[in-house]
């Protein structure tokens, strides 16, 4: 059957050391998962289930780059994060079975239009033009489990123009990569293809057109964003 348009492009991205590419279906992100960046965000980590928001697979911009800066927000936020590939998926995972549904690993961007968001939330409403706006979500190349293993512990660090704005390690997580994709699993039906962004440590700040981000997770891979001055 032939289509009225055409057929939407699959966004991918490539995996190291290898010429077939990782087709992403869906985006799905960890809010505050990481206790100082709960607290800087006026939350008590203490009293908190996972909850999860989603960007589309559009959003990524594979291996980062340079960027136009986004419209509409007077005030951009960074949030390094680690990212978790899927390679099969169910309901109901057990916990002590959802690492075997993982292919790799990879670092991302979770980009943020911090005034949207803080509108959002202050009139109730969902946060879909704060965090799934274009190219809100720059990823690294992934790496096989097979090759790193499942990384519990590592650091995890941005940098804005040579500054280091955030710090912190991957064992700092307060739901780890295993229980949340078996939470996230009695949600809704997890598949190949799906990514999982993990939260970002504290020190979540703003940044300008012209700048320069680079991003690191020891073990796993880092990635690089400049946001273009005109």
């Amino acid at each position: 059957m032939s289509h009225v348009i055409p057929t939407p492009r699959t966004p991918a991205l490539k995996i190291r050391g290898s010429q077939k590419t990782f087709p992403v279906r869906r985006i799905y992100c960890v809010g505050r998962n990481y206790a100082d960046h709960a607290v800087e965000m006026g939350h008590d980590p203490n009293k908190e289930p996972p909850f999860f928001f989603t960007k589309p697979a559009d959003a990524i911009v594979p291996g980062g780059g340079s960027l136009r800066f986004p419209v509409a927000t007077a005030d951009l936020h960074h949030e390094i994060e680690l990212v978790v590939a899927l390679s099969s998926g169910g309901l109901e995972i057990p916990a002590d079975e959802a690492l075997s549904h993982v292919y790799g690993y990879g670092v991302g961007l979770d980009m943020t239009r911090r005034d949207l968001q803080a509108v959002a939330k202050k009139m109730g409403r969902p946060w879909d033009m704060a965090k799934g706006f274009d190219q809100s979500a720059p990823m690294s190349e992934l790496v096989p489990a097979s090759e790193i293993g499942h990384p519990s512990a590592g650091a995890i660090w941005l940098e804005v123009d040579g500054v280091r704005r955030q710090s912190g390690d991957l064992d700092q997580q307060i739901w780890k990569v295993a229980e949340t994709i078996s939470h996230l699993s009695t949600l809704v039906e997890l598949a190949p293809g799906d990514l999982i962004m993990t939260g970002t440590p504290a020190g979540v700040n703003a940044v300008s057109p012209g700048s320069c981000l680079r991003g690191r997770i020891d073990g796993v891979g880092e990635i690089e964003v400049r946001y273009r001055a005109s």
